[in-house]
């Protein structure tokens, strides 16, 4: 399942974001420092030091974003979120076809995460630069993703997935994972729809007693699937 959550960042923090991000003393790292064994021989961009002032503090703007954000929450069932990270791509860079790791450890804490859900949160306006999509290859074929600035797209950490190169200007994003409650995504996305069948129901004024009924009917599927 690929959800499109868009308007994550209003402009004012993504103002911000930007003046950062192309600031002389933002601390851009070989992005290959952070690849694993599959991932370093096809990856070539730069990522903000991971540990940086920089990286952390708009990490938690990213996570306060995500904590109010309704569509993020029943898309995801999220547990754990990996500390967001930032990439950049210019003059050809790229990122050649690969999967996520499937564990990751937390930084500075010596505990691991099930990356059951990747993220990416575009940074730059899409007409700011050429190449950059993002290709998630799912059950339905090759699907070619470049959004709006302050847009979001979560898609399963298990699909096949690369960065064309940027050609022109500079593509720059934030991305990280989530461990879900739910693990399957099979079962994620039945929730998902049941959600927002429910929330449906909810905004049209529908017959209560059968919105009464799925609500239930969706906390006890959840009930039976969270790993919590």
């Amino acid at each position: 399942m690929l959800v499109h959550i868009p308007a994550l960042l209003n402009s004012d923090q993504l103002a911000h974001f930007r003046q950062q991000l192309q600031a002389d003393h933002a601390p851009w790292v070989d992005g290959r420092v952070t690849a694993g064994h599959q991932g370093v021989h096809v990856k070539q961009n730069q990522q903000l030091a991971e540990n940086s002032g920089m990286a952390i503090e708009l990490g938690q703007t990213v996570l306060a974003a995500l904590e109010r954000h309704p569509l993020f929450i029943s898309a995801a069932l999220p547990n754990r979120v990996y500390p967001p990270m930032f990439n950049r791509y210019q003059g050809g860079m790229h990122f050649g076809s690969h999967v996520d790791g499937s564990i990751r450890l937390l930084p500075g804490t010596g505990q691991k995460i099930r990356t059951d859900l990747s993220a990416t949160l575009f940074l730059a306006p899409p007409d700011s630069y050429d190449g950059g999509e993002l290709l998630v290859e799912d059950t339905y074929g090759t699907q070619t993703v470049k959004l709006a600035a302050g847009d979001l797209i979560l898609y399963p950490a298990s699909s096949l997935h690369r960065v064309n190169p940027v050609t022109r200007g500079m593509r720059m994003a934030c991305f990280f994972w989530v461990q879900s409650m739910v693990r399957d995504d099979g079962q994620r996305t039945l929730l998902f729809d049941l959600d927002n069948a429910i929330q449906r129901l909810t905004a049209t004024q529908g017959d209560e007693a059968s919105r009464v009924k799925l609500t239930g009917c969706y906390h006890n599927l959840l009930r039976m699937w969270s790993d919590v």
